[in-house]
């Protein structure tokens, strides 16, 4: 079931703790906030696996995730698709960096991405695409709200490089 985000939830600001998840994984197991402890976490919300958006910034990030890594970063995609879903975008694509799946959007509404969204006039809830730069001692240091996908993961991969110890 999909739950109504708060309205007044805005989710969590640059300095403040990220909101602790632990979430079921495309590949099996689970993905928490805890296992990355001591490294950078780029945590991105997207709305739909293999939506064109949605597949323009995975195959982005993708493309740039050898770099993202030597620059001491993981990258984690989340949306509201099931792990199952996940597994087949990430075959279909070639991709291999993580996604984590949260269908009641617990994590999403603790980020404050899930949002009322509007579509030839019909209201629903939706992902509002976002990314989170998150230090190694869990700590969020950089925001994108409102995500364009052009130019996007290269700009992350810039904030990381500057950000890194």
């Amino acid at each position: 079931m999909v739950k109504q985000a708060d309205a007044a939830s805005s989710g969590p600001e640059i300095g403040e703790r990220a909101p602790d998840f632990d979430l079921p994984a495309a590949g099996g197991g689970r993905l928490r906030l805890a296992d990355f402890k001591g490294r950078v976490l780029v945590l991105y919300f997207y709305p739909k696996d293999d939506t064109s958006g949605c597949t323009r910034e995975a195959l982005d990030f993708q493309e740039l995730r050898e770099q993202f890594e030597a620059a001491g970063a993981t990258i984690i995609g989340m949306s509201p698709d099931p792990a199952t879903s996940h597994d087949k975008f990430r075959t279909k694509h070639g991709l291999d960096i993580a996604l984590a799946s949260d269908p009641e959007t617990t994590t999403l509404q603790a980020y404050g991405v899930w949002k009322e969204k509007s579509m030839y006039g019909r209201k629903y809830m939706g992902v509002e695409r976002s990314t989170f730069l998150i230090d190694g001692e869990g700590v969020i240091r950089r925001v994108w709200r409102n995500v364009k996908v052009p130019g996007h993961a290269a700009e992350v991969l810039e904030a990381v490089r500057h950000f890194a110890p």
